[in-house]
């Protein structure tokens, strides 16, 4: 079965073996794959921004990747590639940057990664904290959300056709972000998160995160790390972590929400899930349980139709 996903992290993976090859994508079938250009350490993070696009290019021609700047471009037996921003102080707070970066085909932007920027505020409070063991988990930050400049930002992304990104925001960002792409008429997006119902984190989304994300027309992208989804680290418990999330997703959200979002070569391999050439397995047991129909609108059919609807 052919499918998108909505985040990897080719373009900035370490030395080791790949989670994202052109093997690995043929392999399992994929349509569109989402690269994203994080960013978040850099010091000159814009450029940073703008050396990925050019790294993405070269990947394109080099392993005959598609790129693609909408729906539209796509193409049937094609893997076609959208280019995509992790953490929105790539833009450094000049919404002048963000034109640039849409105009190199960036057509997905999330506000934050784990350190607070220009934009507004991470799903964790204290990140170098939760490294260290000092702060639980699960501690969410509840309090802080968009900036000034992170609302200016939103609106811009609506007007622009970029799609809003809420991964590794906090919870007032998601629901500020919610309201205004819903006073825009716009979807937003969670291109790599889980079910917090099932594993208590703060980088998984609530119940009531994923019926707003529903009720906004938007998606939410299953990831695989596998910290995030169980404290079961074994093959099989990953296996049924990973079912129990999609599942989660599905019940809180609908059917119009759930899409794979592996965040494949930002992660540690998953025992259940190793690279991208495994995803097939999980389509196989999602027939079994929702269907062809149903497991096709995850698979690709929601992110297309957002993909559309941008």
């Amino acid at each position: 079965m052919k499918y998108c996903d909505l985040h990897c992290d080719a373009l900035t993976a370490s030395n080791g073996e790949r989670q994202i090859t052109r093997g690995h994508l043929t392999a399992s079938g994929c349509f569109l794959q989402c690269f994203a250009a994080f960013v978040s350490e850099e010091k000159e993070r814009f450029a940073a921004a703008l050396g990925m696009a050019d790294e993405l290019d070269a990947l394109c021609e080099k392993e005959g990747y598609h790129l693609v700047k909408s729906a539209d471009e796509l193409q049937e037996g094609k893997i076609n590639a959208l280019f995509t921003v992790e953490d929105g102080g790539a833009i450094e707070g000049d919404l002048g940057k963000l034109n640039t970066l849409c105009g190199r085909g960036m057509r997905m932007m999330s506000l934050t990664w784990n350190f607070p920027n220009e934009l507004g505020y991470p799903s964790f409070p204290d990140y170098k904290g939760l490294c260290a063991g000092r702060v639980p988990f699960e501690k969410r930050e509840t309090e802080r959300g968009l900036t000034a400049r992170g609302r200016e930002a939103v609106e811009a992304m609506c007007g622009l056709g970029v799609l809003a990104d809420v991964s590794h925001g906090s919870d007032r960002l998601f629901f500020e972000v919610a309201d205004i792409c819903k006073s825009y008429g716009k979807p937003f997006v969670a291109s790599h998160t889980a079910a917090n119902s099932v594993h208590d984190c703060a980088r998984n989304l609530t119940d009531e995160q994923l019926r707003r994300l529903g009720d906004c027309g938007g998606v939410a992208g299953l990831y695989f790390c596998a910290d995030f989804l169980s404290s079961d680290v074994s093959a099989e418990g990953q296996k049924r972590a990973i079912l129990a999330h999609a599942r989660a997703m599905l019940n809180a959200g609908g059917e119009d929400v759930l899409c794979i979002g592996s965040d494949f070569d930002g992660i540690p391999p998953n025992p259940a899930m190793k690279n991208a050439g495994e995803i097939p397995w999980l389509f196989e047991e999602l027939i079994k349980e929702f269907g062809s129909r149903v497991t096709e609108k995850i698979a690709y059919g929601n992110f297309l139709r957002v993909l559309s609807e941008r």
